[in-house]
This record gives structure tokens, sequence and C-alpha cells, in this order.
């Protein structure tokens, strides 16, 4: 009989050699008697860790060395999580589908000021109908320009305006006694170069002069610099940066303080996995991955997307299911629609932004046609089994146009005359437009930008305020966006503040640390929101956040909204788009007018939907008879559920 030498046959041997260093490591801990539940769970997954190991530091001399190392940070967490910590203990991710999920996102001192200001919000959270908190980074950050975070020194110690570790936990405590899951970032392309490792590298320690990309000789630089496209090309080209002490050019993708990490080190890795433990420790359910197609560096390559970026993730997610299982992965790949899908799977991300359809509404918002909405969602929904995405109008970031070049020539449009106009669409250069959006990282010498602004400022309601216009389209567009997130299937998110109708911030020109850096227009302190105004009827806050409510009760009413099935329809009109919701025998329909037009839609038209006799419509609690005709006022949407 030959000799078995497949992955999952070295793994079990390799788990069989390991296992007693653990056993014997553990045995006098005061949580021994976890040790036979642990080995249960490293006899279930330890294969898939260890075959993601192997692929990327296999021909390491010191591979066995690390691979123990790994599993040494996951038993230690195993065996020092307390009895209660929660995200130890595997579940089914029901509650990913639900639609009792809905999301929200902000910064911590932005919306509340520090942390325990947030745990008195906490009711306004749940007022809201929140049960997913994504916190922007809020981690010990160098003063000054820190990319808004993103530049962070030290995941064990926090901010000290933002609250303590012990604070943090607490919070995390009472999100969960609310059922609210808190989703923290795991910045792990790149530390601060104020990072206890750069500056041991700095001060000339080869051991962490390794856990980043340093080139003295340009000749070895060359074969990654020539394919590199510049991030933030208003702020400087390329992605190195020359750095005195060490005497060399450091690998910097994003800023010149922030340090790409060497994940073909395997020591990068295990260190990281330390790091990312922090943020299960302070009580993190999502943890999302900041930055994940940049991770893995490779000549003669963009060094995006590359496939052992996926298979490191992977090794993430198969330490995570043995160290905390109850823990789940989040991709933040804001790239190109077919690269974005690569990502998502039970064995890589379970939970991804879904930023095809946020570019698609926000580009048929400006041109009143759908056709390119449709095109790009009927092929570009489905996801695998246990996976889902999140739905989202804005974020933290800017907007770019991630859509499909290839959809978009499938309905006759140019994709780069098409982004240009958008772009002048939504910084207000077009004419007639209605959106107030300021350009972000404008390229000189392309003219491409990215789209900075609130929600409300770019469906018009700061226009129609400033020229004491109606406001009744501007507030029709901020409700129909929402409308369709909470509609379409996967975890809807609103950026804190636009439930209110949060407007454009341009203090932010003034500020040293950030007039460079448009997305502070959008990045506004909710104190300065205007939400005081929400209890005042007839506001337009109070118009944005009774008519957001109302939405999402009716969504947490419903299961279709939830586990439903989702069929994106074909287009019947210029201006509509339309979608099915299938769950255990009920059928919904969304139908939907981008439009400030009336527009009719036949009886012939209605059947090539597919819609029913006899329905109610959810929103206005009316009944109706879809099949014979409809009529969709400006920016309409309707809720049909078959009677």
């Amino acid at each position: 009989m030959p000799f078995d030498q497949s992955v999952s046959h070295c793994a079990a041997i390799a788990l069989e050699r390991l296992w007693p260093t653990v056993a014997k490591r553990y045995a006098r801990h005061k949580n021994r008697h976890r040790l036979p539940v642990f080995q249960q769970a490293l006899q279930q997954d330890f294969a898939q860790l260890y075959s993601c190991l192997v692929d990327l530091y296999g021909a390491q001399w010191d591979f066995y060395f690390h691979l123990e190392q790994t599993l040494v940070k996951a038993a230690q967490a195993w065996m020092d999580a307390s009895d209660d910590h929660r995200v130890y203990q595997a579940e089914h991710n029901d509650w990913l589908q639900s639609e009792q999920t809905i999301g929200a996102t902000g910064y911590v001192d932005l919306f509340a000021g520090n942390l325990r200001k947030l745990q008195s919000q906490i009711p306004y959270l749940t007022d809201l109908g929140v049960g997913y908190l994504h916190l922007m980074p809020f981690f010990d950050v160098p003063e000054g320009d820190n990319d808004g975070g993103y530049a962070i020194k030290d995941y064990g110690k926090l901010n000290p305006r933002i609250g303590t570790l012990a604070q943090l936990k607490s919070v995390a405590a009472a999100l969960h006694d609310n059922k609210i899951r808190l989703v923290l970032d795991f910045v792990f392309n790149h530390t601060s170069d104020q990072h206890q490792w750069a500056l041991l590298a700095k001060a000339g320690d080869v051991r962490y002069q390794a856990y980043y990309w340093l080139f003295r000789d340009p000749a070895e630089k060359a074969p990654y610099s020539r394919y590199l496209r510049d991030i933030f090309p208003d702020k400087r080209a390329g992605c190195f940066t020359w750095n005195e002490e060490l005497q060399a050019e450091v690998w910097t993708t994003f800023n010149d303080y922030q340090w790409d990490l060497n994940y073909q080190n395997p020591e990068v890795y295990t260190a990281m996995c330390s790091e990312m433990l922090k943020l299960v420790d302070a009580g993190a359910d999502v943890i999302r991955l900041d930055a994940l197609a940049f991770t893995w560096k490779q000549p003669e390559s963009n060094c995006e997307n590359l496939p052992n970026a996926h298979r490191l993730i992977q090794a993430f997610n198969a330490f995570l299911r043995l160290a905390a299982p109850g823990v789940v992965l989040k991709s933040e790949a804001i790239v190109a629609p077919d690269e974005v899908i690569k990502y998502i799977s039970a064995d890589e991300c379970p939970v991804s932004y879904n930023p095809n359809l946020m570019a698609l509404m926000w580009e048929a918002l400006a041109t009143r046609q759908t056709k390119l909405l449709i095109a790009g969602t009927q092929a570009r929904s489905g996801l695998p089994a246990d996976t889902v995405w999140v739905n989202y109008l804005r974020c933290h970031d800017d907007i770019g146009w991630a859509f499909a070049d290839a959809d978009a020539w499938s309905v006759g449009i140019n994709p780069q005359d098409h982004r240009y106009f958008l772009n002048q669409f939504y910084t207000g250069q077009f004419p007639g437009t209605f959106a107030a959006g300021v350009p972000f990282q404008a390229d000189p010498n392309t003219g491409d930008c990215r789209i900075s602004g609130t929600l409300a400022s770019l469906c018009g309601l700061e226009q129609a305020l400033l020229t004491g216009s109606s406001t009744d389209h501007a507030i029709k567009r901020i409700l129909l966006m929402h409308g369709i997130v909470l509609a379409f299937k996967g975890i809807p998110l609103i950026y804190l503040g636009d439930e209110v109708g949060m407007l454009n911030d341009y203090s932010y020109r003034a500020d040293p640390n950030h007039h460079n850096d448009s997305r502070w227009v959008h990045r506004v302190r909710f104190a300065n929101t205007g939400a005081d105004q929400r209890s005042v009827n007839n506001s337009p806050q109070n118009q944005v956040f009774t008519g957001l409510v109302n939405l999402i009760e009716l969504r947490r009413s419903h299961p279709v909204f939830g586990f439903g099935d989702v069929v994106v329809l074909p287009s019947v009109a210029e201006s509509v788009f339309a979608f099915s919701r299938t769950y255990q025998g009920q059928t919904l329909f969304v139908v939907a007018n981008f439009s400030e037009r009336l527009c009719q839609l036949e009886s012939s038209q209605c059947l090539r939907l597919g819609l029913m006799d006899s329905a109610v419509d959810l929103l206005l609690d009316q009944p109706l008879a879809p099949s014979q005709g409809l009529e969709l006022a400006p920016f309409q949407q309707l809720w049909l559920l078959g009677v």
C-alpha cells in the first residue's frame, strides 16, 4: 500500500505530534477541563489551518516551530477565556441572515464622544433597531494625521480620549445584553510607523526589520514597484517611503506613516494572530479585515488580490475557528466586482461589503436609469451558503465607481466616460445636478476621482435647503436608497448620522490634520447633525428619521426580508428597479422608481415582472392588484407582499 502523503494525512500526523506539547503545557491550568473539547475542535478544524500554513510557509526551515506557536496561541485563547465569553462557543450564524439584523457604523468620538457616553447611547441604537454595530478604529494611534484611526500603534491600548480597554469590554457586554453584535476593525496590512515593531526595526533590530518590507537596493525594489498603482495620487507618487534611520525605502502602500507588513515571514502571521485575539478578548463578534487585497506581495505583479492573499485570509479564518469559533470575519475588498466575490466563503470571509450594489444605486440615482443597476446585480447578488452581503450606501470612506466594465458595455455604456460623468454629477459640476459632493483623491493626470459627502448632501437635501427650494424630492431619494438596502438580501448598514439627514461639514478644510482628506466632510459629529430636530414635526430630520424607522420596523416584522431568496427582475421601464424575495411560500416584490417623473406601469409590464394579482403594499398599508398595473410617484417604492 503506497504511503499516504495527502494534506489531511500529514495534518493528522502533525497534530498527533504536537498535541502532547499543548496538553502538557495546560495540564495544570485552572480550565484544564476544557482540553478534551479543544482537542475535538482540533480534530475537526486543524487540517484546514495546516493546509493553509503549508501552502504559505511550508518551505521555511522553521515551519513546524511556527505551526506549534500558532496552535499554542489558539489553545491559550481557549483556556484563558472567561466562562461567559460567548465568542468561544461555536454557534450557528443564523443571525447573519435574520431580518432582525440591522447594522450601523460610525466613529465612537464623532457619535458619542467616548466609550462611556457611547454606553449611554445604546437606548438610541435599540430604538433605531440596530443589532450590529461597527465601530471605527479607536486604538492607540499617533497624534495628527493617522488615516482616521487606521495607523495603529497598539491593539492592546485604546486612544485615551476614547476610553480604556476595561470600558470597551463594558460597552461590549452592554451591547450584547441588548442583542447588538460588535464589529471591530483588524488593520492587518500595515502598522503605524510608531508601532513597537517599527520602532525596534528603526533601532536596528534585524528580527523586526524582517516584519516589514525594506529595500536598500533599487534593483530589489524594481520587480515590485513597476507594477504598483498610486493609491492616493494627489498626496504622493509611488508606494515606498525613504526612512533615514534605516537608510532604506519602506513599503507604504497607503501613507508614509503606515508600514506594510511582510507576510512572507511566518513570524508576522503568528504575531498578528495574537493581535487579532486582542479584538476577540475586547468583545468583537465580527472582525473586519481592512485592506485585505494588498496583504501579499509578489514580484512581477500589482500585489493586489493575489492567490496567497486569499490563502492568508483563509489561514486567519482557520485560526479563528480554533481560537474563537463564535467570531466571523468580514471582508473589506473595495475592488472590482469579480474580485470581491472571491473573498466570500465560509472558509474565508462569511461577511462582505457589497460595493457593487452601493455604486450602482448611486449611478441609477444620477442617471434616472436602472439598466446598469439591473445588469450589475442580476449576476452578482448570489453568494455561497452561510455567507451574507453587508449592503450599504455610505461608510467612513469615499464612494468609488466599483461596477464592472463588462456590465456597463453590456447595456451600451462606455465605463470610462460614465465614471467621468458620475464624478462630475456628484461633485456638483454637472448642469442640473442635485448633489453636493467633494472629490476625493483626484488624479491630476487622469482626472479620475472618488466621491466624499454625506448621504443627504449627495441626495440633494443640502442644495434644497441652501436655495430655499422644496426638500420633498431629496427626502424621497434618501428614503428610496435606504429602502432598497433594507429590502435587499443581506445586512443593511446605516452610517450613523444619515438616519437624521446629516449634511456635509466643510470645517475640515481649516483643520491641519484633515484639510487634505475630503472624507472628513462626511465624518461629522453627531451633535452637529441636527439630530435634536428629529422630533420636530415636518423638519427634514424628522421626515428622514421617522421614515427610516418605519422602514426598519417593517423589515423586522417580516422574515422574508431576512432569509428570503432574492431575484433581480428584468427591465420593464427606464427608471424602474424591481426584485423579489421568497421565503417559506411567501413572496414579496419591491418595485422602485429612480426618477422624479411619474411612472405608469401597464398590466403587460407588471406581468413581465411576475407580479401577483393581489398584494398589500407594506409601506402604505393598503391592498393593491399589481398585475393589473401600477402607478409609481417620483422616487416611490412599493413593498408588495402577496396575500
